[in-house]
């Protein structure tokens, strides 16, 4: 009961502005202590003199610590950046109470006033010990009260049906007896008002804040197996704002020995809250494919590339050869697949732009299957920079589309984005010509059967926005929003791998591959869950801004473009984009020239020449829109 009092108090009531306040009060207090230490520990100084000179050190710390923002930092997750922005703060404070103390004395504003240099130097001395100190006591507080005191946590247990009772009967046997069960809740009104165990059966909508606080519930956890991703959301939604903490329990398959354990029950991830059906895929002819055969997957160190190399890892392949220009991360993936004991793979420095070294290694390694995953993929970052854009994304993959064609490939799979439909920017358009000149190639090609997968946003990417949003947390806010209505579809790195490999099994090749993503969620809204989910809150704690859609970006993304319907497949969530015709006799010509007189363009010259290729292409908050009209 202390732990949780305590607990919840901290949680309640220890805002930034409260720190704030705190903050201005040890500044004026360090104030008075450096008139005491300036008097050899004494207290014997005029306080009328000192009550103006106080007043001007709370404006200027005020306006210091507001301008710095030292106190927006969460003050349980003190580190070093919090303890630089008190350091700036209080030097901001002293200079300027220097300065004001000069100004004065030299035009004599307010003879009376003055303020000793040597109390100006003790007193900056003293608060940034005094801040600093109390950050990390204040840390050092709320862990030992969260860990060492009153260890007993009250819970409820959402689901009254077998998973609840297996959820109830874990947490009891649990050693250490942390947890209290006060109540389960249940949708089913049968089992309402009726007892489990002497534990009684509550209604979702009896659980009001007035109930969490009467029974100090710390905790609700989701106890239900194959609960609806929308129906989670629902619930989620209604727990957190009570200011409670919501846990869920991993799925039966993942129990241990068929046995659910209490460390099992994790905290509700934002992956958990998207709204959508995991796509499930266990083909074995994705084994049947890729056993005893060479493999190259191209960016293997990127977000894309390293999990369709760990994938791969798992299968009986006869070697897999990564390739990337990005040194350090390639040196990660290969030292992670060592410790894995993964032996028959090679990771080789190289880039796709370089046909001839390419080349290289498809002689000495003679791959039989490709993973394209190399690419740009930085919106804002490619929209000033349409030169590296098609260098990579459309260069990079005619490089190795012609190589597979050249050394007789059985299988090139491209990994797309729904960026290449009906593009708005540099970066979508050059993907969309890239998917052209796959098409085109897939045409007269007898040999290598090329594939294309396109999908939306993959959580926990390099980039992604969720990564974005903990640091943002992390850091104390505001998280950051282009535009409050812009949405996304979302689906897990490992999603998505699944989707390329099986992708490698299907279609006679020209197929372009995307699936049912369920509904595409708002950012503003996965913004606001990863706050309450981090057990803070907005705005109150931390802040969203918006700051307006960046250069080539969409509020709405799309998986089809203007023309294009879908085919079935033998999985009901994949399906074949029924792609508009093209003439690859005009189209791959033209691709082909612009590979070769890039470099002799300049920004809007390329960009125009994009348009050409892809009408659908229209800029959006760009520098290129005037180009809209170039046909």
């Amino acid at each position: 009961m202390i732990r949780n009092f305590f607990l919840k108090a901290l949680n309640k009531y220890a805002s930034k502005w409260v720190v704030f306040a705190i903050d201005i009060l040890l500044v004026c207090l360090s104030f008075i202590m450096a008139y005491s230490i300036r008097l050899d520990i004494s207290f014997d100084f005029d306080i009328k003199n000192v009550i103006p000179q106080l007043t001007i050190v709370v404006i200027i710390s005020a306006l210091s610590f507001l301008i710095i923002g030292s106190y927006k930092g969460v003050i349980r997750h003190t580190g070093t950046k919090d303890v630089f922005n008190v350091f700036i703060g209080v030097t901001i404070l002293s200079i300027s109470l220097s300065f004001i103390v000069v100004f004065n004395q030299l035009f004599k504003i307010y003879p009376s006033f003055t303020i000793p240099n040597s109390i100006i130097l003790i007193h900056y001395l003293v608060s940034v010990f005094v801040l600093i100190i109390s950050r990390y006591v204040f840390k050092a507080f709320f862990e030992i009260i969260s860990t060492e005191l009153d260890t007993i946590t009250n819970a409820l247990i959402y689901g009254a049906g077998d998973s609840g009772i297996i959820t109830y009967g874990a947490l009891n046997r649990e050693r250490k007896g942390s947890y209290q069960i006060l109540g389960f809740i249940d949708d089913d009104k049968n089992k309402v008002n009726k007892k489990i165990d002497r534990i009684r059966v509550y209604d979702i909508s009896m659980i009001d804040q007035n109930f969490i606080d009467k029974h100090d519930i710390t905790e609700v956890i989701i106890s239900i197996q194959k609960i609806k991703p929308s129906r989670l959301l629902e619930i989620t939604d209604s727990l957190i704002k009570l200011n409670v903490e919501v846990k869920i329990v991993p799925p039966l398959t993942k129990w241990i020995d068929g046995d659910l354990q209490a460390n099992q029950i994790k905290q509700v991830n934002i992956e958990d809250l998207l709204d959508r059906e995991q796509i499930l895929i266990d083909n074995p002819i994705v084994q049947r494919e890729v056993e005893g055969k060479v493999i190259l997957v191209s960016g293997a160190a990127g977000s894309i590339g390293s999990e369709i190399s760990r994938q791969l890892s798992l299968y009986n392949c006869k070697l897999i050869v990564l390739i990337d220009q990005a040194e350090s991360p390639l040196y990660d993936l290969q030292q992670e697949l060592i410790q894995k004991g993964v032996t028959n793979f090679v990771a080789i420095v190289s880039d796709v732009r370089d046909k001839f070294k390419i080349s290289r290694i498809f002689k000495k390694y003679k791959p039989q299957r490709i993973f394209h995953a190399a690419a740009y993929k930085h919106v804002p970052l490619m929209e000033k920079s349409p030169y590296e854009a098609i260098k990579v994304n459309v260069l990079g993959t005619k490089n190795l589309a012609d190589l597979a064609i050249e050394n007789k490939i059985e299988r090139f799979v491209m990994v797309s984005t729904d960026k290449a439909v009906n593009p708005t920017n540099v970066m979508g358009a050059s993907k969309r010509i890239a998917e052209l000149y796959v098409s085109c190639v897939s045409k007269k090609s007898k040999k290598t059967k090329f594939t294309i997968t396109r999908f939306g946003n993959v959580l926990g990417s390099n980039g992604s926005v969720i990564p974005l949003f903990k640091r943002q947390i992390e850091a104390g806010g505001p998280l950051t929003v282009t535009h409050k209505e812009i949405t996304r579809y979302f689906m897990t790195i490992p999603e998505a791998c699944s989707l390329v490999l099986e992708a490698g099994t299907m279609g006679k090749g020209g197929e372009i591959y995307i699936f049912d993503m369920g509904k595409s969620v708002k950012i503003f809204e996965i913004a606001k869950r990863m706050i309450y989910l981090s057990g803070l809150k907005y705005p109150e704690d931390i802040d969203i801004k918006i700051t307006g859609l960046r250069p080539g970006e969409k509020l709405y993304e799309e998986l089809l473009a203007n023309g294009e319907n879908t085919i079935k497949t033998y999985h009901e969530k994949i399906m074949i984009a029924k792609t508009q015709k093209i003439d690859a006799k005009e189209i791959k010509p033209k691709i082909e020239e612009l590979t070769t007189t890039f470099s002799d363009l300049n920004n809007s010259d390329l960009v125009a020449v994009m348009k050409g290729l892809v009408p659908e292409y229209v800029s959006n908050n760009s520098e290129f829109e005037k180009l809209d009209n170039v046909s």
